[in-house]
């Protein structure tokens, strides 16, 4: 299966330079799906523009002492 000599193998994992191609690759796909994500968000914040954030109105029920 290995055909891999072991010195050569140990000088790989050795090597500083050595590139993980699997993790680059994770990387780059990773960077490409956020891009379609902020795309995505951006085109529906278009259509569909969210209104500024309401108050809550029970949040002033808090200052009020509890009924008993």
């Amino acid at each position: 299966m290995n055909n891999i000599p072991s010195d050569a193998l140990n000088a790989m994992s050795q090597d500083d330079k050595l590139i993980d191609l699997n993790a680059e690759r994770a990387k780059r796909v990773h960077d490409l799906n956020d891009k379609r994500l902020n795309e995505m968000r951006q085109a529906f914040e278009q259509a569909m523009p969210l209104g500024k954030a309401k108050k809550n109105p029970k949040a002033k029920s808090k200052n009020k002492p509890k009924k008993r």
